[in-house]
């Protein structure tokens, strides 16, 4: 059995339990496989002060420092990230506190085979930095802001290109992101393409119209926009829209800075009746969304591999989204939904109008999801940890890793 360590900022927590649960997804998946024995390190911002007045820094200092989620052992170490200057300070002070997490494990009788590394900046270059300390191989896995948006700040740029470098592998959760990669200087036969499945037996139909009566839906053709409510994800592109489409009514799920601008948005509109805001919502009520609405809009302008889509779908529900890096590779079908012409309020209004004019049965657009199902790992896809197996040691040599066969005794 291969031992691993994943380490990642992005890993859930009892008090930010939805962030970056698609990284505790795909651990689970390989846990059930037999595949890998798992230590995670998730490091947290250090912050002194729980009140809730703090926002979000308040809550990574509530974050316990050692915690057990679905019978995983995960432990919180705390890294210093300075306002405004920590973008490039974040990987030195990120290597430095899960180094000493790393040797943490160790000493207490986990002495990992490898590290898997979650997001690339800062999180993957601090992990060859680890693991050129501990002389582990290191596999990192791009997730969509960390190879779409980050590199065009000049010096982490150049810490993803020495990581990808000096990393033994690498995973992308689409193939735009690897086209990504390689257009910036990495070496393509490193990379291997990895989507994100999805959970069939937790996301699947409900009963439509007990799920449109748990949130008091009417008649009315019904979207749900569902994510952060940040700038990016386009929330506000969708009640624009929204505003052209006047026998439909919204559902907004999601938390975050641009609530009050939304809401102001929604009243300038005179829509404040046909804009539901919901808040963050746990999967299970997202399911129950998914299933009552007629469809999922999703109008970010950047994603890697947007897990929502697939959720959508998954209950029966056929997507609109916007035509950035891996979403034509989730949106390839008609049975899945319709891809934007242009990310514009506009541009969603004609989607929709595509959409309504051949609905897909909800059968069909279930059959569709079953493609990525997330039960259990696609055939080949972990082949890429084999390479570190128990049965191989990793000697340090002249600054690189060097294979040397051991013989079990």
């Amino acid at each position: 059995m291969i031992r691993t360590l994943l380490f990642s900022t992005l890993y859930p927590s009892s008090v930010r339990p939805s962030h970056g649960i698609f990284v505790e997804t795909r651990l689970r998946h390989l846990l059930a496989s037999g595949a890998v024995e798992t230590g995670v390190v998730a490091p947290v911002p250090w912050f002194p002060f729980k009140h809730p007045r703090f926002g979000e820094y308040a809550k990574h200092a509530a974050v316990p420092a050692h915690e057990s989620r679905h019978g995983i052992e995960v432990g919180h170490p705390r890294y210093l990230l300075l306002p405004k200057i920590g973008m490039n300070l974040a990987p030195a002070s990120l290597a430095r506190c899960g180094l000493a997490a790393a040797r943490k494990l160790i000493a207490a009788g986990f002495d990992f085979d490898l590290i898997d590394a979650h997001y690339f900046y800062p999180d993957g270059v601090a992990a060859t930095l680890i693991g050129k300390t501990l002389r582990k191989p290191v596999v990192i896995t791009a997730r969509g802001t960390d190879i779409n948006l980050i590199p065009r700040f000049a010096k982490p740029r150049r810490m993803i290109l020495q990581a990808a470098h000096e990393c033994d592998h690498m995973i992308t959760v689409c193939q735009a992101l690897k086209d990504a990669l390689v257009e910036l200087g990495a070496p393509a036969e490193k990379i291997t393409v990895l989507r994100n499945g999805v959970d069939l037996e937790l996301f699947h139909p409900e009963d439509r119209g007990q799920a449109r009566a748990a949130f008091g839906m009417s008649d009315r053709f019904t979207i749900a926009s569902v994510g952060h409510l940040i700038e990016r994800k386009g929330h506000h592109l969708v009640i624009e829209a929204l505003a052209q489409i006047p026998d439909a009514e919204l559902f907004i799920a999601g938390g975050g800075e641009e609530e009050t601008r939304l809401r102001a948005l929604a009243a300038r509109l005179g829509m404040t009746e046909r804009v539901h805001f919901l808040g963050a919502m746990p999967q299970t009520q997202l399911r129950t969304l998914y299933s009552a609405v007629d469809c999922l809009v999703l109008a970010s302008s950047r994603e890697g591999w947007a897990n929502v889509l697939l959720e959508a779908m998954a209950c029966g529900t056929p997507v609109v989204a916007s035509k950035v890096w891996g979403t034509p590779e989730v949106v390839a079908a008609p049975e899945a939904g319709v891809l934007m012409d242009e990310r514009s309020a506009n541009g969603i209004v004609r989607a929709i109008g595509r959409l309504r004019s051949g609905m897909p049965s909800r059968n069909l657009t279930r059959a569709y999801a079953e493609r990525f199902a997330g039960s259990r790992p696609p055939p080949g896809n972990w082949h890429y940890f084999g390479r570190f197996s128990p049965a191989h040691s990793r000697r340090w040599r002249n600054g690189t890793f060097v294979d040397k066969t051991v013989t079990s005794m």
